[in-house]
């Protein structure tokens, strides 16, 4: 599923001309290769948290886990990144 996005005419411009390499950056490399590694932490960072969930959904998920040959916490945390990025998504039956 692809979002829409909606620009207006000044915005269409703008991402013309970063998409034909318009602009040119005048960063020294070491500036450059500073913010580089700054995204790639904030990309890659990691946050605990806790959940409540049934034991039985629980063990549900550690069988699976064992099947695919993963720890439970990284399918948990693979099903999340999923969902967030609309490979799954959650059907809503109507009664």
């Amino acid at each position: 599923m692809k979002k829409t996005t909606y620009l207006d005419k000044n915005e269409m411009e703008l991402a013309k001309s970063l998409g034909n390499e318009e602009w040119i950056s005048d960063l020294t490399k070491k500036e450059k290769k500073q913010y580089e590694e700054y995204a790639r932490y904030s990309l890659n960072k990691q946050k605990r948290i806790n959940i409540r969930m049934t034991e039985r959904d629980l063990k549900k998920i550690q069988v699976k886990a064992i099947e695919e040959g993963i720890p439970y916490q990284s399918l948990i945390s693979m099903l999340i990144h999923k969902y967030n990025e609309g490979k799954i998504l959650i059907s809503q039956k109507t009664a």
